[in-house]
């Protein structure tokens, strides 16, 4: 009898001491946390965008010939500067002079003929059809002579520009055909740069815009303005082709560059750190009436410390930044202290 007692005795006791603890421990989980925050406003956010880009020359051209020949003249020294219609290589055209000189005798036979037979045909001397015939004649040697001047003209190699030539391929009396590599004029007075960009930060491009290109082997940034934007999105890589030309210093065509795109927008700014990621949005948790509410906001350009709200937030609102982890939805929660504002880098 006197174990049972005790047996009771103890249970009573147990469930005593855990009715203490649970009491207590619903008290400590409804006392309020501590959070610092800060009050939401619109603010100044640099934006900058860093793309990979290619060094193009304004103008670049292979030089091949036309037709196919020996070259009688050669004037490609290598890395040499050419003005526009200077003339750097010429096919043997012996052959076509040879020809044109027999259609030019050709046509002053018919040409004399021609006006013999006009003559005549004023005074009815001969037919209608024999002075057609005269004339068709003159027509077609003339006809001949436009054609054999045109590919004389075809055995002749000129810069179409000024500009700087690469290395030479050939050497004089070489045969050459269409297919065959003489050299390359390369204009390096005036420079572009290509360059691709997400869709995301279409809003940073527009014609006129300066941006800043720098190489690898150099810390200097390079001014350069957009001059043209392809009027449609890659679809098979979402990005937007745009063409810059440079406005100061020299780059080499075909280089890499770093292509930096900056811009200055307003809106709320929050550290990276309070956003709370989702399956489906990100949120940040907002104190109304003194209690914890977490909001769904929707980010824009961010950075490793700072972070752009686009939607979600307003001017005025409480946002939790310290203490974020131990807040639940709807509780409540006391303010510790108030950040007047967010510092950015």
């Amino acid at each position: 009898m006197n174990f049972i007692k005790f047996l009771l005795l103890l249970l009573c006791l147990v469930v005593l001491f855990s009715c203490n603890n649970g009491e207590e421990k619903k008290k400590k989980d409804s006392a309020p946390v501590s959070v610092d925050i800060i009050i939401a406003r619109e603010d100044s956010f640099p934006q900058v965008v860093e793309v990979n880009g290619s060094v193009l020359s304004e103008d670049m051209v292979e030089l091949r010939p036309e037709i196919s020949g020996r070259l009688t003249y050669l004037n490609i020294p290598d890395g040499g500067s050419v003005v526009k219609g200077t003339m750097l290589a010429k096919i043997n055209d012996a052959e076509l002079q040879a020809q044109l000189k027999q259609v030019q005798v050709q046509l002053d036979l018919a040409k004399k003929t021609e006006q013999r037979l006009k003559k005549l045909l004023a005074i009815n001397g001969v037919n209608q059809a024999d002075y057609d015939e005269a004339q068709n004649k003159v027509n077609l040697y003339q006809a001949n002579i436009d054609v054999l001047n045109t590919q004389i003209e075809k055995t002749v190699i000129k810069a179409p520009f000024s500009g700087k030539l690469g290395l030479r391929q050939v050497s004089q009396g070489a045969y050459v055909t269409p297919q065959t590599l003489i050299g390359t004029l390369v204009e390096t007075d005036k420079i572009k740069i290509d360059f691709s960009i997400p869709e995301e930060y279409e809003k940073m491009i527009g014609i006129g815009k300066n941006i800043f290109v720098k190489t690898n082997n150099s810390d200097v940034n390079l001014t350069a303005v957009i001059s043209a934007i392809e009027p449609q999105i890659n679809p098979a890589t979402r990005n937007l082709k745009v063409r810059a030309r440079l406005r100061e210093g020299t780059l080499i065509p075909g280089a890499f560059v770093k292509v930096y795109l900056n811009e200055q927008s307003k809106g709320i700014v929050v550290p990276t750190s309070i956003i709370i990621p989702d399956a489906y949005s990100n949120q940040v948790v907002t104190i109304k009436n003194g209690k914890a509410k977490f909001v769904s906001v929707e980010v824009g350009t961010r950075t490793a410390d700072f972070a752009e709200i686009t939607s979600g937030l307003k001017p005025g609102d409480s946002i939790v930044v310290s203490g974020v982890l131990f807040v639940r939805p709807n509780a409540k929660v006391k303010i510790k202290g108030v950040n007047k504002s967010v510092a950015k880098k």
